[in-house]
């Protein structure tokens, strides 16, 4: 297993959820670590948090100019970048009758094109030093969510992308996998409307009901299915499932 000591780690969507547990994590066991996203006090908040560590770059990746300016800032702060770990992304659940084609659209580009973008900026680093690629999937590509078909779709897409990238980059020495987390509490959770104010207890308690292991998620534990993708030198194309237990649809 790699070391994680010294180690160049950039994250999207640093600024809250499971980027900055992600970023927090690696942190902790002396990664260099590089957060950026749009919401420039978020970044600024955990930067200040984690300390010297932990460098932050506004920057909205689904832009070219982003993509250029969070490269730079991570090779900068940690002399190269060994770990992408492509967090950033959006999330909202309408029946098919309600679609709205340019929605549809962002989505796709704030989920996939974004992430597969960004990794192409990286790969100069990333070959320098055989490093590797994370997305973060979701368990809706194994649960069906009725008005979730959109971002199911999004997540399958980083799914098939994890295989083919794998195998396109595994000569040159880049391993790229994918964790697909369960029901995880987090900030774009709550702005999809999954959880609110008033009917938070109930959704949380029953949600927790059909995870084998009888709760949700945290960030930190999906950062933990994180760090094991960026250390495990002979583990490529891998969809790594740190989910409860959700995924195993077991009827209770």
């Amino acid at each position: 297993m790699r070391p994680i000591r010294g180690m160049s780690v950039l994250i999207t969507g640093g600024g809250s959820g499971i980027g900055a547990a992600t970023a927090r994590h690696f942190a902790r066991a002396g990664a260099l670590v590089t957060i950026c996203g749009r919401r420039e006090e978020k970044l600024r908040e955990v930067a200040a948090d984690i300390g010297e560590l932990c460098a932050w770059v506004g920057a909205d990746v689904t832009d070219a100019a982003g993509r250029t300016a969070a490269v730079e800032r991570a090779a900068a702060h940690g002399g190269g970048i060994e770990v992408l770990v492509n967090n950033a992304g959006n999330m909202y659940r309408t029946p098919i009758g309600e679609y709205d084609e340019q929605r549809l659209l962002d989505l796709f580009r704030d989920n996939v094109v974004a992430g597969l973008m960004l990794t192409q900026a990286a790969l100069p680093h990333l070959e320098a030093a055989r490093g590797s690629v994370i997305f973060i999937g979701s368990i809706y590509t194994r649960r069906a969510y009725p008005g979730a078909a959109p971002y199911a779709a999004t997540k399958g897409a980083l799914e098939a992308l994890t295989g083919v990238l794998a195998a396109e980059l595994g000569p040159r020495r880049i391993r790229v996998g994918c964790v697909r987390p369960g029901a995880v509490f987090t900030e774009i959770n709550q702005r999809a409307g999954l959880w609110d104010d008033e009917t938070a207890l109930a959704r949380l308690e029953s949600m927790a009901g059909h995870h084998v292991l009888g709760r949700i998620g945290t960030p930190e534990e999906v950062a933990e299915g994180i760090e094991y993708l960026a250390r495990a030198e002979w583990t490529t194309g891998e969809i790594l499932a740190v989910d409860g237990g959700l995924g195993l649809g077991v009827i209770t």
